[in-house]
């Protein structure tokens, strides 16, 4: 009998071993692949505070678990599922769905870039439209959570891009804990971004001293943190985008310009100390250049086909009357609700 159990408990302890080491490729596969969609997840938390700008402060936080809820189902439900079944039955298939995702953010990053340096506002910039009515606060979720789909997808590619050797059950575990992490960390981070101003309102009616000036610091604060979330997330996908696109030719069979770049960062990998950022940080800017580059051939490209197809973009990249966000409190026409206007009507 005691011989018995002592096997038992060497079982246990064998199965409770290949279970944490199981733990650790799932969460060293998670981190690697996570670590790489960097630059889409900056993007997405740039993108989405948009979407709820201009809405009554009391329904923001609402609008936002919304769209956390429909990105984390369209990531378990719908994008994980059909990525499992590319790489189980289709797998070539990746590497052309990882440059059309590639492409995208090239064309997105270099779009952002060209309305900047012309003086034009892209729909993400531009001041709030308020849509009145009772399905205002549905369209503005339903238009966040597809935008957040298709950075989802990219995602998604991104992060199973990074475990090809893994079993099936493994990279799926991967990408279910990257799926999970990825959303609460963007969204979690969006609802701090949108309600840090109120936290600023709230302290600057304090009476201390410290908190009116901390408090005016942050509602000061806020335009220029959006502003630097957002050149950060133009920038990352420009960097992002362009190095899939260079290691997407690569594998493809096109090596000059991968050759190319590794040619150019190679002296700098040598120095002592920063040798190592150095060569990162050329590897980036020359991966950023070839984003803009190629982003700015699909503008040229497509948006005319955009200007006269029944779906494309009008009036300068967005439809009119775009909707950005939802003021619940139904304000006056030609009027921008504020978060000041918010908080007195609460």
């Amino acid at each position: 009998m005691s011989g018995g159990l002592v096997a038992l408990l060497d079982d246990i302890a064998a199965l409770a071993r290949i279970a944490a080491a199981s733990v650790d490729d799932v969460a060293a596969g998670a981190a690697k692949a996570g670590a790489k969609a960097a630059g889409v997840v900056i993007d997405d938390a740039a993108v989405t505070p948009q979407y709820v700008s201009g809405a009554d402060p009391s329904r923001e936080l609402p609008m936002i678990k919304k769209i956390f809820w429909g990105s984390l189902r369209n990531k378990l439900l719908f994008i994980l599922p059909a990525l499992l079944l590319i790489s189980a039955f289709i797998p070539w298939i990746i590497p052309f769905i990882l440059m059309l995702g590639g492409t995208y953010l090239c064309y997105e990053g270099a779009e952002k870039v060209w309305h900047k340096l012309r003086g034009h506002h892209t729909a993400e910039e531009d001041s709030p439209a308020v849509d009145r009515g009772p399905g205002a606060e549905a369209k503005v979720v339903k238009g966040a959570i597809t935008t957040d789909f298709i950075l989802s997808c990219e995602i998604m590619v991104i992060a199973m891009n990074e475990v090809p050797d893994a079993s099936l059950w493994l990279r799926a575990l991967i990408l279910v804990v990257v799926a999970i992490v990825i959303t609460i960390a963007v969204y979690g981070a969006v609802a701090l971004i949108v309600k840090m101003d109120d936290v600023g309102i709230h302290l600057a009616r304090k009476e201390s001293a410290g908190s009116q000036r901390l408090g005016n610091l942050l509602v000061r604060g806020m335009p220029a943190v959006l502003g630097a979330i957002t050149f950060i997330g133009t920038i990352a996908m420009l960097w992002v985008g362009g190095h899939i696109m260079l290691q997407g030719s690569h594998d493809l069979g096109w090596h000059a310009p991968y050759d190319l770049v590794h040619a150019l960062e190679h002296p700098f990998a040598d120095i002592a100390v920063v040798g190592g950022f150095l060569a990162w940080l050329v590897n980036t800017l020359c991966s950023a250049v070839v984003g803009i580059i190629w982003g700015l051939v699909i503008m040229a490209i497509l948006n005319p086909l955009l200007k006269v197809l029944p779906f494309g973009k009008k009036d300068g990249g967005h439809e009119p009357g775009d909707h950005r966000a939802a003021a619940a409190g139904h304000a006056p026409a030609g009027h921008t609700p504020t978060k000041h206007d918010g908080d007195s009507a609460r």
